[in-house]
């Protein structure tokens, strides 16, 4: 087995909500290749908080694997304030070359359950927010010599959710945003890719929405190794997928997969499963 060390020095991810989770990690784990960071959420140091973790944290951790970093607050249901941070980003490093729509909103319920007030709160974070972030780098990326954005979201496989279709409906969007965008920057190097992974990932809003025991869950570690699995590829054809984290990495030689679990035992498919309920691994 030999993962993929991709060399990002020289290169600088904006990754949307950094403060922790799966988007922290992601942050951690392009540094560790020697990738500069725009740190972005909700969250700071001035945020008196319980929730652990802020977006200059992350920073700080960034900065402490010698690679630049920027923290920049980031509500995404902000337009100006979208537009306002993608343009310092671009003005502090010159250029950033890999986009990464990691910040979501979730709420699991019945259409009849949930009001509008939660329901646009999924979308204007989940699909709108991507859209937005994706709108203000597409002519940016579409002018480097080789780019990413790359989104954390499921494969379009379904045209129904029953019991948690609002949400459902948010990160298929983001999915389809992304695919989108794959083919209207075809031919300008921007490899347009979403990631998504098989099983439960352990995170604040995993144990908050009580998704599972630890038995069900992975490490966020699984999902940077995937992601930089796609960004040591071409993005010139490595554009328009949508990628488990799991297909990555058996393609990559991973057989054994439980350095990344909690427990003993192999954690049930039920993140592949929440959008595809008919969803077998593969070999």
């Amino acid at each position: 087995m030999a993962l993929a060390t991709p060399d990002l020095s020289g290169s600088t991810a904006f990754i949307t909500g950094t403060t922790r989770g799966i988007g922290k990690q992601l942050a951690l784990a392009l540094a560790d290749h020697g990738c500069n960071i725009v740190s972005t959420g909700k969250t700071t140091d001035d945020d008196d908080a319980d929730l652990a973790g802020s977006i200059e944290q992350t920073a700080r951790e960034v900065r402490d694997r010698g690679v630049e970093a920027l923290a920049l607050e980031l509500d995404l249901r902000d337009e100006a304030r979208v537009e306002a941070v993608v343009e310092e980003a671009i003005d502090h490093f010159g250029e950033v070359d890999v986009v990464i729509n990691n910040a979501s909103a979730i709420q699991l319920a019945n259409i009849a359950d949930l009001p509008a007030d939660r329901f646009d709160l999924l979308t204007d974070v989940n699909v709108r927010g991507s859209h937005l972030v994706a709108h203000s780098f597409a002519d940016h990326l579409a002018e480097l010599d080789e780019a990413w954005l790359l989104s954390n979201s499921p494969p379009v496989v379904t045209d129904r959710s029953p019991g948690k279709a609002p949400y459902a409906w948010s990160k298929l969007g983001m999915s389809f945003i992304t695919l989108s965008l794959a083919e209207e920057l075809a031919g300008a190097d921007v490899g347009c890719n979403t990631f998504w992974p098989v099983t439960t990932i352990d995170t604040r809003a995993t144990r908050y929405f009580g998704l599972g025991t630890e038995d069900d869950w992975r490490t966020p570690e699984i999902v940077s190794d995937a992601v930089l699995e796609i960004l040591a590829r071409d993005p010139s054809a490595c554009t328009g997928n949508s990628f488990y984290d799991e297909a990555l990495l058996r393609e990559a030689g991973v057989t054994d997969f439980s350095a990344y679990n909690l427990t003993d035992g192999d954690p049930a498919p039920l993140s592949a499963r929440m959008f595809d309920p008919e969803f077998e691994r593969g070999e």
